[in-house]
């Protein structure tokens, strides 16, 4: 057992922290395929079932985020779960012995980092976004190392321990061999006719998907074709208001985009929320894109995450309140420009870190007692 690698990852929450989460995993598991990988993760959350699907175990725990406002008496049950939860931790990690703790954000990962480091187990970060979150700061003082993505994060953590390595990214986003005519003949368009693709995560964004609805006509008229993934809570509303009307052939509208390789691939033109796993994926990729910041994040910290973008002319910005007059109009102006294309696509190639979840996967080893 002393030669066995033994990790525990914590985390979720969102697909931005499972899918970092899983691909750290995968990276230790390529240098030592015989690693054993623990996840803990916040019961009812979704990585209670994304991280078994990737092939891993994950024990649940009962923490839930503060409630705002923080005065709420309902926060007493809050704390009486997160001291529970840390408990469950402590027998968790007395018998699964690690020999690291990694947190990816999300309510478990401070409950888990919190007991492992009061535990002796050395403890490893990873910071997706531009803006530190609470919990990540709290963690900080008893973090070994810090892996963030974005410059200026000293204003956050210790700069002794903050290593740059960029978020993980799904490889099959990265390993797709389609061309780009392929990925768009495969939902059903025209690869002559420029393609503008609209996500909003996989339970859709209002405000994107308000966006298109009241520029339906422009859609029409526009020559361009739309790849318009809607969420699966907006679906069958939106369904029902296109069938007010006459069909649109160049607008392809999906709940969920199950094959996100093509569909980057198929689009010229990405508009999309500014979830910091999103922006990586974009930077490796090289593909233009208009972030839409969502208002409903801690902190604003997708807003802070798109201008570090922008402010290098490597991404468009539209605030959400403005999105459903002008996202449209700048996204059907700026597809037509392919000088406007080829200039993004350079500046957002250039912020790309490649091969993160190896650099953090190497870093967790260095930390094993």
């Amino acid at each position: 057992m002393d030669n066995e690698v033994r990790i525990i990852i914590s985390g979720g929450g969102t697909g931005g922290h499972i899918f970092p989460a899983v691909s750290i995993a995968n990276a230790i598991r390529t240098i030592e395929p015989e690693a054993k990988i623990l996840f803990v993760g916040a019961l009812g959350r979704m990585e209670m079932q994304r991280v078994p699907a990737a092939g891993y175990e994950i024990k649940g725990l009962p923490v839930r985020g503060l409630i705002r406002p923080l005065w709420s008496p309902r926060n007493i049950g809050v704390a009486i779960d997160y001291l529970k939860s840390k408990r469950m931790v402590r027998k968790i990690i007395a018998d699964f012995q690690p020999q690291v703790a990694v947190g990816v954000g999300g309510y478990a990962s401070a409950a888990t980092l919190d007991a492992a480091a009061s535990m002796g187990i050395p403890c490893l970060i990873q910071e997706q976004n531009s803006y530190a979150g609470v919990t990540n700061k709290h963690l900080a003082e008893k973090a070994s190392k810090i892996c963030v993505a974005y410059d200026g994060m000293e204003r956050f953590f210790p700069a002794d321990k903050i290593i740059k390595t960029g978020n993980p990214v799904r490889q099959n986003l990265l390993q797709t061999t389609m061309s780009r005519e392929e990925a768009v003949s495969s939902f059903g368009l025209d690869p002559s006719r420029k393609t503008i693709l609209l996500v909003g995560g996989s339970l859709g964004a209002r405000t994107v998907n308000e966006s298109v609805l009241q520029h339906l006509d422009e859609v029409e008229k526009s020559g361009m074709q739309f790849i318009w993934q809607t969420g699966k809570y907006y679906h069958q509303q939106i369904l029902d208001a296109l069938a007010k009307r006459p069909a649109l052939p160049n607008l392809k509208v999906l709940d969920f985009i199950s094959d996100m390789g093509a569909a980057y691939k198929a689009a010229d033109l990405v508009i999309s929320r500014a979830g910091a796993s999103s922006i990586s994926e974009f930077c490796l990729i090289g593909k233009p894109v208009i972030l839409v910041p969502s208002p409903n994040v801690a902190e604003d910290h997708q807003t802070k995450n798109a201008m570090a973008l922008v402010d290098k002319d490597a991404a468009l910005y539209v605030r959400d309140a403005d999105a459903p007059a002008t996202l449209l109009p700048l996204a059907m102006k700026t597809v037509a420009d392919e000088a406007r294309l080829q200039a993004l696509s350079q500046h957002i190639l250039q912020l790309g870190l490649p091969d993160s979840a190896d650099v953090i996967a190497r870093e967790v080893m260095k930390l094993r007692k």
